[in-house]
């Protein structure tokens, strides 16, 4: 089963963390796809700019000079992450959206809200994917994409740009097999208490996350995690975990599993 993982939070922009989960993905076993934030770096280096950052519901409002800024840093970061997984003995290759139009996308309307230069995916080249992977190599995303209309660049959602490329390379694979979503950052998993490791959640269907998110137990950059989990479900993904980076390597890896309808032993 082909995974795709995504790695981001505090992981990203700790050098030690990052190695130390570059490390495990690695060693891990088969055909393997890494996406990659890098938000909480763009954001300092856009305030040593004074360029002023914006989140709205876990995502990030950008401008033209914000643009440039994330263009820069994701890019920046995918060749240090490639480069690392090199010297760890993985054959990596590092793309963004517009690199063989991986990830064509589509600004978003400005309504209800208008997240400025951000894209919504629209198709995956899921066949240039195929031909790396099966060339030997480990893809390494940056969530930049090509805007469909101009040829420009789009600032995509990490977790949104991982979900994408999950069901795309459900819906195409030629082994008749779903693949596996990780989302992975440095906490346990989706918790009811965030300063609290023993309150993870170990398993979320909508109704729960519904319940969830109205009494505002999640909120900012776990809604769109949690929102793009149910979706690769919904569209054909075979399974899909939120975990702590430093259990990649781990059977399982612990955390929590979203699910689409609840077993009476409380399993999906």
């Amino acid at each position: 089963m082909l995974k795709i993982v995504k790695i981001g939070g505090n992981i990203v922009d700790n050098p030690a963390k990052l190695q130390a989960f570059l490390a495990d993905f690695a060693a891990l076993e088969g055909d393997k796809i890494l996406v990659h934030g890098g938000g909480k770096v763009a954001t300092a280096i856009s305030a040593a700019l004074g360029i002023e950052t914006t989140m709205i519901d876990g995502r990030r409002v950008t401008d033209a000079r914000t643009l440039e800024v994330v263009a820069m840093v994701y890019n920046g970061i995918n060749k240090q992450i490639v480069s690392a997984l090199h010297g760890l003995g993985c054959n990596a290759v590092g793309l963004c959206g517009a690199d063989g139009r991986l990830i064509v996308s589509r600004r978003r309307a400005p309504e209800p809200v208008d997240y400025g230069f951000v894209g919504d995916p629209v198709t995956v080249n899921s066949g240039f994917a195929r031909q790396l992977i099966a060339a030997g190599h480990t893809l390494v995303v940056a969530p930049i994409t090509l805007d469909v209309d101009t040829g420009g660049l789009l600032n995509t959602n990490a977790d949104t740009v991982a979900q994408t490329i999950a069901v795309a390379m459900s819906l195409f694979s030629t082994e008749n097999a779903a693949s596996e979503l990780v989302y992975c950052f440095e906490k346990q998993g989706v918790m009811l208490d965030v300063d609290d490791d023993t309150s993870v959640i170990p398993y979320i269907d909508r109704a729960h996350f519904a319940e969830l998110k109205s009494s505002g137990a999640v909120h900012s950059g776990m809604l769109p995690k949690l929102e793009n989990a149910f979706r690769a479900l919904d569209e054909g993904v075979g399974r899909v975990v939120i975990c702590a980076a430093e259990n990649i390597a781990k059977p399982g890896y612990g955390g929590t599993t979203i699910g689409r309808n609840r077993n009476a032993d409380g399993r999906f």
